[in-house]
């Protein structure tokens, strides 16, 4: 078994096959393969129902049952995941759910075929509280040392490095390397994607026919890992923000240390945090308005680690958001932005109204001011001012250097530049587009 500290080498990429003259494609089908190749980008639809087909089996299963009973609910389930297939293929829920149910198949030797009608749903009894620990075993809570990754680490080595992820408002985003972004990624969006968790987040409009979009749902899975936790999943969405996991647990599992993997409800509605000591993680999702924030402290060895066994791993790796940030195309020039949403909202701002209401929060005038202002203008939803604030609020807990809390327009000169420099991957792709015309001519 490998201890989280241990990365993962990542697989061979398949490369080009050679074709001999035979079976060599025309000009006019190489072009078009590669231009295809070139313009594809995923995107997700906001028609996915799997949340719903998740909370209908959990209901029918919130007490156990008969095996039997309990097979037909899982075979009612898998119906469910089946038909929502052509919409949420990109979603980390489905994909989750598909694996999900059929380990639950196989420990529970259900058979595929069956009766689905689902089982009458069943109000769960409250949860019994747990015997309190004597003084001295606190410390045993943790579960064995490879539970929590701190403590694995010898007393004299160099301690993990530490990085900072966060999203927030309309949306924005500050990459684990220190990158600010103001981004469009409507729709959903994988904010982080390693062997241990991933996290997606869905955004949603924020005023009909604007470009700008706020997070109205996130979806946290933690895979199952050696003895210290089960597979969890995380489920927020606006007015939902729970205090325990899809399947109502707060902690890892039953036969793990409490501390491991743990929901703690700070604020309720308002401000939850998920302890993940077995990865040195900590991740914190806030309720601001009607939109969520997120925000991550994670090892940098644990944020580049690779799932050998994830397909979607690879070249898609580029399009997690907190690692690479947002595609260039979905980056928007806040520093542009002057006048009020044309939408209609509940309160104008005009360009010097909305920096002095961000003033009142935000009284240095870094990036996190700036996208105060901008979010103002651009919706003019007063709840954005607070988004901004918890957001830095967030970085003062979770950021490891506290030289870097503010980042200022300065600071993020180098990743504008990159932004507005051409693609390098794209440059390659394009050469490659014109010389396999040239040959294929």
């Amino acid at each position: 078994m490998q201890s989280p500290r241990q990365r993962s080498e990542g697989r061979p990429r398949a490369g080009w096959m050679v074709m001999g003259k035979r079976g060599r494609p025309s000009a006019l089908e190489v072009c078009r393969v590669l231009a295809l190749f070139v313009s594809l980008f995923p995107s997700v639809s906001l028609q996915c129902k799997i949340l719903k087909c998740n909370s209908e089996f959990w209901a029918s299963t919130s007490n156990s049952g008969p095996e039997e009973e309990f097979c037909t609910a899982l075979r009612a389930y898998n119906g469910c995941v089946r038909r929502t297939a052509r919409t949420c293929r990109g979603d980390l829920a489905y994909h989750s759910a598909q694996h999900g149910i059929e380990d639950l198949m196989s420990q529970h030797n259900c058979s595929k075929e069956g009766p689905t009608s689902q089982p009458r749903a069943r109000t769960p009894p409250p949860p019994a509280s747990p015997p309190p620990l004597p003084p001295d075993s606190q410390e045993r809570s943790d579960g064995p040392e490879v539970c929590h990754y701190e403590r694995s680490f010898p007393r004299n080595a160099a301690q993990p490095n530490f990085t900072h992820c966060g999203f927030f408002g309309d949306p924005h985003l500050r990459t684990f390397g220190d990158d600010f972004q103001t981004c469009k990624v409507e729709g959903a969006w994988p904010l982080i994607h390693n062997k241990y968790l991933s996290v997606q987040v869905t955004n949603t409009p924020v005023l009909p026919g604007s470009s700008a979009t706020a997070t109205s749902k996130l979806t946290i899975i933690f895979k199952n890992f050696q003895e210290c936790v089960d597979q969890k999943m995380y489920h927020a969405e606006t007015d939902e923000l729970p205090a325990a996991f899809a399947d109502g647990s707060k902690n890892g599992g039953e036969r793990h240390g409490a501390n491991a993997l743990r929901v703690v409800e700070k604020v309720p509605g308002q401000h939850v945090e998920i302890q993940a000591r077995y990865i040195g993680t900590t991740l914190v999702v806030r309720q601001v308005g009607r939109y969520l924030t997120f925000a991550v402290r994670m090892p940098e060895e644990v944020v580049r680690s690779v799932d050998d066994d994830d397909d979607d791993d690879g070249d898609n790796q580029d399009l997690y958001l907190c690692l690479h940030g947002c595609p260039t195309n979905q980056r928007i020039d806040f520093k542009k932005v002057r006048s009020p949403a044309s939408g209609s909202s509940e309160r104008r701002f005009t360009y010097q109204s909305a920096r002095a209401k961000c003033k009142e929060r935000l009284p240095v005038e870094d990036l996190y001011f700036q996208s105060c202002v901008f979010d103002l203008l651009s919706s003019g939803d007063i709840n954005f001012t607070l988004a901004a604030y918890y957001a830095l609020e967030d970085v003062k807990t979770l950021h490891s250097n506290s030289k870097r809390y503010h980042i200022f327009e300065k600071d993020a000169f180098a990743g504008r530049a990159a932004a507005r420099a051409p693609d390098t991957r794209f440059l390659l792709t394009l050469l490659a587009v014109l010389l396999c015309c040239t040959f294929a001519l």
